[in-house]
């Protein structure tokens, strides 16, 4: 019998896929993004040691008081300009990005270009 496979396994897979050539160091870590239906979460992210160094959500204080809505295209722009912000305080300037299974579109692709603007190189 065929398992039939739902959307969320579909992302899993390829996000595991991605992660095999995808590796943050302390030079370069990486930005993981996820993105669930009411919020989106970014992580910047040493794989070397598995600390997270910094990381910015929709659940932020600082983004939650500015915005109605939290899972649309302006959150990921507030949320992309915060985990920048936070990671160039602590001397992260270069990243590699990771979207975490997810198509380059909408409101992954509006954290990154959020992120890039606001400083962040990937």
């Amino acid at each position: 019998m065929i398992k039939k496979q739902n959307r969320n396994e579909a992302r899993k897979r390829r996000h595991l896929r991605a992660r095999k050539k995808i590796f943050g160091t302390a030079e370069r870590p990486r930005l993981n993004v996820f993105r669930s239906l009411n919020h989106i979460y970014a992580q910047v992210i040493n794989d070397e040691t598995g600390n997270t160094l910094v990381s910015a959500s929709t659940l932020d204080r600082e983004i939650k008081g500015k915005i109605q809505k939290t899972g649309n295209i302006d959150a990921a722009k507030l949320v992309g300009k915060l985990i920048a912000e936070r990671a160039l305080n602590k001397g992260i300037k270069k990243v590699v990005f990771d979207r975490g299974g997810y198509i380059y579109h909408g409101r992954v692709a509006a954290l990154a270009e959020a992120a890039r603007e606001a400083g962040l190189e990937f």
